[in-house]
This record gives structure tokens, sequence and C-alpha cells, in this order.
């Protein structure tokens, strides 16, 4: 197996935690639209990914440009009470990732401004690409974001890693034509790792790791 010169990971849910700050931001931008504040398990169960295109399930293309600029809105504003930080031992692995001469970036499905709020809270250290969902026509699982970063590292796509922790961030991966590797450590509720392997087991990932140490440790085999 060809080592890895490159890792593009995704970001909500793989490193960092934004589940109850998107919930929130979702609820209270479709609220006005819906005349009614949808509960967490109606927004779930229509699994956000690309903020748009999510909202446009609910709103209609014609209003989607409005109730995406509120849900903006909503996240800068709760982004410091609501926003929960990397996930324990990202910011670890990213540096010894680093360390060994492996490039990275962000292929993620959030807006460039949600991003931009997102990265003024944290320390990811240096990324030589990130791909928002603005740069992109088509959101994941089209491969459009990974092709774009991979071209920007001028890596080809048999040298790279895609990490997500969704299907469809797997799906992405594989038909970009990287390795991929599911990330198990945001899954901690009964079963809910079981669920998710046996949703993605189709898909053959590369690696599945249940913490961030795991990937640094698979990696430093390499570097």
């Amino acid at each position: 197996m060809r080592q890895p010169t490159a890792v593009l990971f995704d970001l909500d849910g793989t490193l960092v935690d934004t589940y109850r700050l998107y919930l929130e931001s979702y609820r209270r931008a479709l609220a006005p639209h819906l005349g009614h504040a949808p509960t967490d398990e109606e927004i779930i169960a229509r699994r956000p990914s690309a903020e748009r295109g999510f909202l446009a399930e609910w709103v209609g293309a014609e209003r989607v440009a409005e109730c995406h600029a509120a849900m903006l809105e909503h996240y800068v504003a709760l982004h410091g009470a609501l926003g929960e930080g990397m996930y324990p031992g990202i910011r670890e692995m990213l540096t010894a990732l680093r360390s060994g001469g492996i490039r990275l970036g962000i292929v993620t499905g959030k807006a460039r401004r949600a991003w931009e709020a997102t990265e003024g809270g944290l320390d990811l250290g240096p990324l030589e690409v990130v791909v928002t969902e603005d740069e992109v026509e088509r959101a994941k699982p089209h491969p459009e974001g990974l092709h774009a970063a991979l071209r920007a590292l001028g890596v080809a796509p048999g040298d790279a890693v895609y990490v997500g922790d969704t299907a469809g961030d797997l799906r992405a991966g594989r038909a970009a034509g990287t390795r991929i590797a599911a990330a198990l450590w945001p899954k901690t509720a009964p079963g809910e790792r079981e669920a998710f392997l046996g949703e993605i087991e189709h898909l053959a990932p590369d690696w599945a790791f249940g913490h961030p140490a795991d990937l640094t440790r698979a990696f430093a085999r390499w570097c």
C-alpha cells in the first residue's frame, strides 16, 4: 500500500463538535418559515449535511437564501455558548501528522462564514486547503469538493485519505478515488457505532478509528 501524503478531513462531527450549535441555529432559522420550531428529532431525521441543500428541503429553493442568511446569523451569535470545540485528541493528532510531513486540509459542507466563525474559536493549526460549501456547486457525497482540494494540493487521489463521520463523507471519498477512514469517536450513544459501521459496510472503508490517537498511530507507521 502506497504511503498517503495528504489527509483531508470533514469538519463538523469529525474535528469539531457543533452538534447542539447546528440544531439550535437550524431551529431558529426555520421557525419563522414553518410556523413552528422543528424538534431535534425532526432535524436529525433529515440528516443535515450541506447547509443550503438541507434548508432547501424545508423551505424550497425560492426561500433558501433568506433562510440560510438567518441560520448563519444564529450560528455566529450562538457559537460562543453552544460551540463545544474540538473532540479530545484532535489537536494532538493534527500536530503529529504535520510533524510527520503529512499535508492537511478540510472539505466541509458548511458555508465559508460559518467556517470562519468556527476557525476563530479554535486552534486547528495551519491547513493547506479548506474547501467549503461556497466553493462548490455540488455538495457531498458528490466528490467535487475533494477534487478541488486535491488539485489545490497537487496530490493524486490515491495518495490521499478522506476522514469523515457520515456515510456521505465516505461516499464522497470513494467517488473521488481517495482512501477513506471512518471517524467513530463522535459516536458515543449505545449502539451508535455498530449502527454506523453497518451503514457503511458496503463502502468498505480502509480504516475505522475509534479515537484520534488510533489514526495517529496508524499514520506513524507510514511517516
